[in-house]
C-alpha cells in the first residue's frame, strides 16, 4: 500500500533542505535577482550549493553520476524551493531536460550529459512550447534532414532558463500535419550555435524565461534523441513528469502562503483581540487546510507512480496540475485579502507568490486543460 508519509531517510532531505532554503535562500533572493537585474536571473554560486547538496542528482541513476534517490527526493526538493520562491534552473534542467535524456537519450548522450548535469557543470532547458496557450502537439518549427544532419527553422516561446542554458532540447517536425503526433522529434542543440537567437523575457513572477528563434540551424545527426518522427511518445512521458513536478513545487507555494497567514491571523489585532478570532476567518482557514491536505495527498500518489508502476502518471499527472492549479489560485487570493492593505504593497513577500501562482498555473496547462485531459484519459 502507498504510504502518503515520508520515511525517516526523507525526512532528513526535507528538514535539510527546508533549513537550507530557510537561511540561504529566502524569498528576499528572489527579491535581490529582480531589483538587481540579475543577468543570469539566478545565483550561480548557490545553484552550486544546491548541487553539492545532491539535488541535481536526485533521479539520476548512480552509473551517470546521479545518486538514485528516486523522484520522491525531488519532490521534497521541488516542494521546499517551492515555499521560498528560489530561483534555480532546478525545473528547466532537471525536471525537464535529465527526464528527456533519460527516457530518450543514447548511450552516448547520457555518458556525455547526465554526469554533468548532476555535477552542475551544464545547464538545458527544453524548447517545446510554440503559443500562449499549451498545446504540445502544436510543433511548426520544421527540421529538414541534410546529408551532414538536419536543418531548423521555426520559434519557441516561454522557454524556461532558455537564456542560460548550454543545451537546448528542441521539441520540432520532420513530417505530418501541425498538431499529429507522429513526426515529431526531439535534437540537441548549443544555445550559441550559428541561427539561434534568444530574446529574454521579464515574466511577472520573476521566473527566467526566453523565446528563442531558429534560423538555418545546423544540428549533426547524432543530435536525435530517440527515434526520428518518434519524440512525442518520449515528450508526453517529459511532460507529466514535469507536471506533477511542477505540482509539488505549487504544494510548497500554497502551503508557504497558508502558514504566513496563519501566522499573521495569531499577530494582527482589532477591536484588542488577534483577527484569528473571528469566525469568518476561522472557517475560510479551514477551508484552505482541508484544500491542501487533498493537494498534498494527490502530489503524493503522483511521486509514488514515479517510482513504482507508472501506469497511471498522464491520469495522475492531470489530477494533480488541475488541483493544484485551482487550489493555488485561491489560497494566494486569500492570502493577499487576509493580509488586507498591506499585502498590495510590493513591501510585503506575499505578492510574490500570488504573482508565482499566475505564471505556474498556466504552465504546461491550466486547470481547464487538464480536466478536459482526464475526461478524454477516461473515455469521455
Amino acid at each position: 500500500m502507498m504510504s502518503m508519509v515520508f520515511n525517516e531517510d526523507q525526512r532528513i532531505l526535507q528538514d535539510s533542505v527546508r533549513a537550507f532554503c530557510h537561511e540561504n535562500a529566502p524569498v528576499s533572493e528572489l527579491r535581490r535577482v529582480r531589483d538587481e537585474k540579475d543577468e543570469d536571473g539566478f545565483s550561480r554560486s548557490l545553484w552550486q550549493q544546491m548541487v553539492a547538496l545532491g539535488w541535481a542528482g536526485m533521479t539520476i541513476p548512480e552509473e551517470y553520476g546521479g545518486f538514485g534517490f528516486g523522484y520522491t527526493g525531488l519532490e521534497i526538493v521541488l516542494e521546499e524551493t517551492g515555499r521560498t520562491l528560489v530561483p534555480t534552473p532546478l525545473v528547466s534542467t532537471v525536471l525537464f531536460c535529465a527526464t528527456a535524456l533519460h527516457l530518450g537519450g543514447s548511450e552516448a548522450q547520457k555518458l556525455s550529459l547526465l554526469p554533468k548535469i548532476a555535477a552542475g557543470e551544464v545547464l538545458l532547458a527544453l524548447a517545446h512550447e510554440e503559443s500562449a496557450l499549451h498545446n504540445p502537439v502544436r510543433v511548426e518549427t520544421q527540421a529538414v534532414a541534410n546529408t551532414d544532419g538536419f536543418t531548423l527553422n521555426g520559434k519557441k516561446c516561454f522557454v524556461l532558463d532558455g537564456h542560460v542554458a548550454d543545451q537546448l532540447i528542441v521539441v520540432a517536425r520532420n513530417s505530418g500535419e501541425q498538431e499529429d503526433t507522429d513526426g515529431i522529434s526531439l535534437f540537441l542543440v548549443d544555445r550559441q550555435a550559428p541561427g539561434v537567437e534568444v530574446q529574454r523575457l521579464n515574466v511577472v513572477d520573476s521566473r527566467n524565461a526566453a523565446n528563442i528563434g531558429f534560423a538555418n540551424v545546423q544540428v549533426p545527426a547524432d543530435a536525435l534523441i530517440g527515434e526520428l518522427g518518434d519524440g512525442y511518445s518520449i515528450l508526453e512521458k517529459v511532460l507529466d513528469v514535469a507536471r506533477i513536478g511542477l505540482a509539488a513545487e505549487m504544494l510548497g507555494n500554497a502551503q508557504e502562503i497558508f502558514d504566513r497567514v496563519i501566522e499573521y491571523l495569531k499577530q494582527r489585532e482589532q477591536f484588542g483581540i488577534p483577527i484569528g478570532a473571528f469566525q469568518g476567518l476561522q472557517h475560510r482557514a479551514a477551508h484552505m487546510y482541508s484544500e491542501l491536505e487533498l493537494c498534498r495527498s494527490a502530489v503524493r500518489r503522483a511521486f509514488s507512480e514515479l517510482d513504482g508502476a507508472q501506469e497511471e502518471i498522464p491520469v495522475l499527472a492531470s489530477i494533480a496540475k488541475a488541483k493544484l492549479a485551482e487550489v493555488l489560485e485561491d489560497i494566494s487570493n486569500e492570502g493577499v485579502q487576509m493580509h488586507g492593505g498591506i499585502g498590495m504593497t510590493d513591501e510585503f513577500d506575499i505578492g510574490f507568490f500570488l504573482k508565482r501562482a499566475r505564471v505556474v498555473q498556466a504552465l504546461l496547462g491550466d486547470a481547464n486543460f487538464h480536466r478536459d485531459r482526464y475526461a478524454s484519459l477516461n473515455g469521455f
